[in-house]
């Protein structure tokens, strides 16, 4: 019988084979995301990948003893039946929608993988009729429980204190590298690049919204113009950078947002109130940035702020002084 709302089996309508047949195919599915964690891994996390590792060698157990079940009670031909057949079982992501999450994510992904598991087999166990199966269903399903301690005692063999330490070091370095770098340069050129042109636009014409719009092309435009140059000037291989794709985003967005700023103010249109905001937005804007250097790249503050705040003040002063003459 097929679930009235989709083409899917429901749980309850499956034959005991295709119980374990399921449990089979997720197993194995289970068991490669596994190993994909650890080969992503390795390079950079080596002591997780050793976690990661071991957590597949047991999945493969737990599929070998659930094939021996199947060929005892029901041959050697096992339906072809996974996850997705099956209305309200639950789902894994697609191992290439992983290719970019954090470690602590993929981490917790791992953790709900278990917690998952075991409900399945706890509701299998329940399902079936022969004690032999039952029997197995309910041993996995412990297993499944008791996995947080073998996950414990594969992080207490692999993940000592110095290993994590290490890779959370390399992860903050990973992150400052592809995100808060490119990020913070456009940043700082979308918010001292484009106070000239806007500022000159305002004091040359006095119309505040004329000034809003070379505002947003000059924000955006810069945006494109940053996202592009930072996406090409790396692939990030050699340099370690992480994806261009990544950088080029970061780069890009705050370019714009940098810009836009001090813009956006001029949607007001009173023209000295509309200026005086963006002033102040612009002071903001700099004192971020020198927030964000002390904060991610261990710049000196008073340093930072005295650099950016100096530069972004002349840009501002030229801007205006262009515009007044």
């Amino acid at each position: 019988m097929r679930s009235l709302i989709s083409n899917r089996k429901r749980f309850h309508d499956l034959s005991e084979a295709e119980v374990l047949a399921l449990a089979i195919s997720s197993e194995e599915d289970d068991a490669q995301i596994y190993r994909n964690f650890a080969a992503r891994l390795r390079q950079d996390y080596p002591a997780t990948a050793a976690v990661f590792d071991g957590m597949a060698e047991e999945e493969d157990g737990h599929r070998k003893r659930l094939i021996d079940m199947f060929r005892s009670r029901f041959g050697e031909t096992i339906p072809l039946i996974r996850r997705e057949h099956v209305a309200g079982f639950y789902a894994r992501q697609p191992v290439w929608l992983m290719e970019h999450l954090p470690l602590e994510r993929i981490r917790t992904i791992a953790a709900d993988m278990e917690y998952e598991a075991r409900r399945y087999y706890e509701a299998a166990a329940a399902r079936v009729t022969d004690a032999a199966t039952r029997q197995l269903l309910g041993d996995l399903a412990a297993a499944e429980a008791g996995h947080e301690t073998v996950a414990g005692d594969l992080t207490e063999q692999h993940l000592t204190e110095q290993a994590v330490s290490a890779e959370d070091h390399h992860a903050h370095r990973q992150f400052v590298l592809t995100w808060v770098q490119p990020g913070l340069a456009g940043l700082m050129d979308g918010s001292v690049s484009t106070l000239a042109p806007i500022f000159a636009a305002a004091f040359a014409t006095g119309d505040t919204w004329s000034t809003f719009l070379v505002g947003l092309a000059a924000s955006v435009g810069a945006g494109i113009s940053m996202g592009f140059t930072e996406a090409a000037s790396d692939d990030g291989e050699l340099s370690g950078r992480g994806s261009p794709l990544k950088r080029g985003i970061a780069s890009g967005v705050m370019t714009t947002l940098g810009g836009l700023g001090h813009a956006l103010p001029y949607l007001i249109p009173h023209f000295w109130t509309a200026t005086i905001i963006a002033i102040c937005v612009v002071f903001v804007e700099l004192w971020a940035i020198a927030w964000i250097q002390k904060r991610f790249m261990q710049t000196p503050f008073w340093r930072a702020a005295s650099q950016v705040v100096l530069g972004g003040g002349l840009v501002l002063a030229a801007g205006i002084l262009i515009g007044s003459g």
